[in-house]
């Protein structure tokens, strides 16, 4: 896999981070939960309250890279040029969007994603929250 499309494959994995996954082993078996973590080198994959086709329930599973066949999210991805774009319209020309890195940085201080402002702090960051918030709420409804 050449240098490239490894680290694109390493960014599309830590998009699903903490999202809902799906993972089909080569054997046909279904495991649905929370991925915790992923090694791409092995692509062993770690999932939180995880859940077996039968309805077994188990709080931690780690599934070895070796058997996987599938790995699925039915979340829709957050749109963060979508939030930049909106953001744009309050903040304009302080806006950057870091597609790659999945950050928007507003004013060069306040540090957006999709689970909303991570850095930065006072009233501007507030703003920057309330239209994430409100941005969300739409996207949701």
């Amino acid at each position: 896999m050449s240098l490239v499309s490894r680290s694109k494959f390493a960014e599309e994995m830590a998009s699903l981070l903490n999202k809902n996954v799906t993972v089909i082993t080569i054997d046909g078996k279904k495991y649905t939960g929370i991925l915790t973590g992923f090694d791409p080198d092995r692509l062993n994959l770690s999932l939180r309250d995880a859940r077996d086709e039968k309805g077994t329930v188990m709080y931690r599973l780690i599934i070895s890279g070796g058997i996987i066949a599938q790995v699925y999210t039915s979340e829709k991805p957050l749109s963060l040029r979508n939030l930049a774009e909106r953001l744009e319209r309050v903040f304009p020309r302080l806006v950057k969007l870091y597609e790659d890195q999945g950050v928007i940085v507003v004013m060069d201080k306040i540090r957006v994603t999709e689970k909303g402002v991570i850095e930065g702090s006072g009233p501007a960051a507030e703003r920057v929250q309330k239209i994430y918030e409100e941005f969300i709420r739409e996207v949701a409804g």
